[in-house]
């Protein structure tokens, strides 16, 4: 027959005076956290008390009822309202609602407390962003709904910046299939559709990092650090219809310009505007460019120019500015440390100082008619205007047979007799200036640099052949090279330009440090590490030359070893960072015909698929194609219907068993 359950009885309910309450000693909270007692009794003060109170008859020494009740669970709320007491905003007999047990009852009154603190869970952030978003949508402020729940407006802000996720990936931190983080970090763009691109992207990778996922979202943006932001200014982009994205959850520096075709539009309007501007001072050519290449100015003559006259008023401010970082670096000269204030006070008169140092330049108008200017960027967004340079082809002609030469030489410039005409300067934008050329003269003068890098062409020509007919010469040069560079010695390039960039990992799993190729590496490096003679560069020489054959091409693949890049990483066609597509697909094209030389098989190397370094990572469909793979057809069909989790832990297990199956197996079964 059967049994029947016993029904339960749950503990009754009452409203109990307050000055009837103590806080009981066998409560387990001792540790203070979360939030303080001053904001919860101010919740009460605005709520009421949401949760009842857990309490017990506190019995005399016969075991009767004093009338008195102890607080084993809910202690944070007694003290709550312990302070509203304090405060005159209740009365001491004001009924607390509390859920009595039986004072007699089985269960310790100390498991009453662990229970309600231990069983307790935190409010999903997906579910507290739902809820301010309701607020919100019904009026509440940020500043009302941080009051309401005593958190900072910008931790509201942060929440409710969850809003511009994609719902999608909304449901996917829902279900737990990505962390919170990981969604942070997808509000930095408003694009539903490019951030599911982002995301589907990561799908089969293992690395999911947040700071990943921002890059990716702003590879085609445009930094408000940039010189070209920081020269039109933020705003005015804005103002012309740009987007800018901002991070609430990290420091941006300003975020990122969402549209870099506006931006340029509104560099170039900019430059061109201020080039405008400089051509009403008479110049004949203005360059412009946001960046001029080094050397833009090689050849060219810089007119000497006279920095304009100050006034009475400059001068008195020029000189009260000396005298007062004088006087602050007198007084504060054995200071071990400079107060902020004097520190930024300094600064401010050093920049005012050099104001006056680079004051506009006067030049003779002679000598403006055929020279030219400079404008382009600063590191800092400012715009640089260099004055003053005459190409070869502008200089003054030579007086001939008493002829006098035209000062001016522009005799073109002027029209019927009725005085100089205005002409207007030739404005180019990213165009350098020209090369001089070079004067005949009896003088032995430097080699033209043209001539020069043709002839150092021919010598450099001349000595790859030499070294290629002495291959002694030419694997002793190439390997001095490379241990320099592996082993740190040296970083400038020498005549061998060959060298080795240490590619470093960026990402990576916890065991790859502890894998076996990991120590192979490190044994093999510090090996040669310790019987290298480094630190002297003839010695380091005299030592690979007198190596063996079979040594110096041991070194030799040591040292280009270091140089192996077959990383993966996402193309970005927009910046000079990065790789592009095409160095991605030649770097990969150029690792599989490594593998295939060397023969390489990563399971033989030590690799091993594991729920964290790759079978939890992937689609249900790539774990039973690994273990098609590694354990066969059967195997696969014992998992295919289990849930991903359950179904990665079983494809490790089975891996795992079928390996150790093939190591123990006798020699004519493998």
């Amino acid at each position: 027959m059967a049994t029947a359950k016993q029904k339960i009885t749950l503990n009754a309910s009452r409203d109990i005076p307050f000055n009837k309450l103590m806080l009981s000693q066998s409560n387990v909270r001792r540790i203070k956290r979360g939030e303080t007692i001053e904001d919860l009794a101010a919740s009460i003060g605005r709520r009421g008390l949401l949760q009842s109170l857990n309490v017990r008859p506190v019995l005399d020494g016969e075991g009767n009822e004093t009338g008195m009740f102890e607080v084993p669970a809910g202690g944070r709320r007694y003290r709550a309202l312990e302070l509203l007491v304090k405060q005159k905003r209740m009365a001491k007999t004001q009924p607390v609602p509390c859920v009595v047990t039986d004072a007699h009852s089985e269960v310790p009154i100390e498991e009453d407390s662990l229970a309600e603190n231990f069983q307790r869970e935190d409010l999903h952030p997906l579910d507290m962003f739902r809820a301010f978003q309701t607020l919100h949508e019904q009026g509440a402020s940020y500043e009302e709904i941080a009051a309401r729940f005593f958190v900072s407006a910008t931790f509201v802000q942060q929440r409710l910046r969850l809003a511009k996720v994609s719902p999608r990936l909304l449901e996917v931190y829902e279900q737990e299939g990505m962390k919170l983080e990981q969604l942070i970090a997808f509000t930095v763009t408003d694009d539903h559709a490019r951030q599911e691109q982002v995301w589907e992207a990561l799908a089969h990778s293992w690395s999911k990092e947040p700071h990943q996922i921002r890059r990716m979202l702003t590879e085609t943006t445009v930094r408000a650090t940039d010189r070209r932001a920081l020269f039109v200014g933020v705003d005015a982009y804005i103002e012309a219809g740009g987007i800018v994205l901002r991070d609430l959850f990290e420091a941006d520096n300003g975020g990122w310009l969402q549209d870099p075709a506006l931006l340029d539009r509104l560099v170039g309007d900019k430059l061109k505007s201020a080039a405008d501007e400089i051509a009403a001072e008479g110049w004949k050519w203005i360059v412009v460019d946001v960046d001029l290449p080094y050397g833009h100015n090689h050849g060219l003559r810089a007119l000497a120019g006279t920095p304009a006259d100050l006034t009475d008023g400059e001068r008195a401010q020029r000189e009260a500015l000396r005298a007062e970082y004088d006087r602050l670096e007198a007084e504060y000269g054995e200071a071990d440390e400079l107060p902020d204030d004097v520190d930024q006070r300094l600064g401010e008169i050093e920049s005012a100082l050099e104001a006056f140092e680079s004051r506009p330049m006067n030049y003779d108008h002679s000598e403006i008619v055929r020279a030219g200017v400079f404008i382009s960027i600063g590191r800092d967004g400012d715009l640089l205007v260099d004055r003053g340079y005459v190409r070869p082809e502008d200089e003054a002609p030579k007086a001939v047979d008493g002829d006098a030469a035209d000062p001016q030489g522009t005799t073109e410039s002027e029209d019927d007799g009725d005085g100089p005409s205005v002409r207007r300067a030739t404005i180019t934008i990213g165009t350098p200036a020209s090369e001089p050329e070079e004067e005949d003269g009896d003088a032995i003068k430097p080699l033209p640099e043209r001539l020069v890098i043709e002839l150092t062409a021919h010598r450099t020509l001349a000595l790859r052949n030499a070294v290629a007919e002495n291959p002694h010469v030419a694997i002793t040069a190439l390997l001095h090279r490379l241990v320099l560079d592996t082993f740190g010695q040296r970083s400038s390039t020498g005549c061998v330009e060959a060298l080795v960039r240490h590619v470093h990992l960026p990402a990576q799993d916890a065991g790859l440090k502890d894998s076996a190729s990991a120590k192979a590496v490190d044994e093999r490096h510090e090996a040669w590490k310790g019987d290298i003679p480094l630190g002297d560069d003839e010695t380091l020489w005299a030592w690979l030359d007198g190596l063996d054959d079979a040594s110096r091409q041991a070194l030799l693949a040591h040292c280009v070893s270091y140089g192996i890049n077959a990383l993966f990483e996402r193309p970005n066609p927009y910046s000079g960072s990065g790789v592009s597509q095409h160095g991605l697909d030649q770097r990969l094209r150029e690792a599989d015909r490594l593998s295939h030389a060397t023969g390489l098989d990563m399971v033989d190397a030590g690799w091993r698929p594991t729920v964290e370094n790759y079978l939890g990572r992937v689609t249900k469909s790539r774990i039973l194609e690994a273990v098609r793979e590694g354990a066969g057809e059967q195997a696969a069909q014992l998992i295919d219907h289990l849930k991903k989790g359950d179904m990665a832990k079983e494809a490790e297990r089975l891996l795992a068993e079928k390996r150790l199956a093939a190591r123990t197996a006798p020699p004519e079964r493998r």
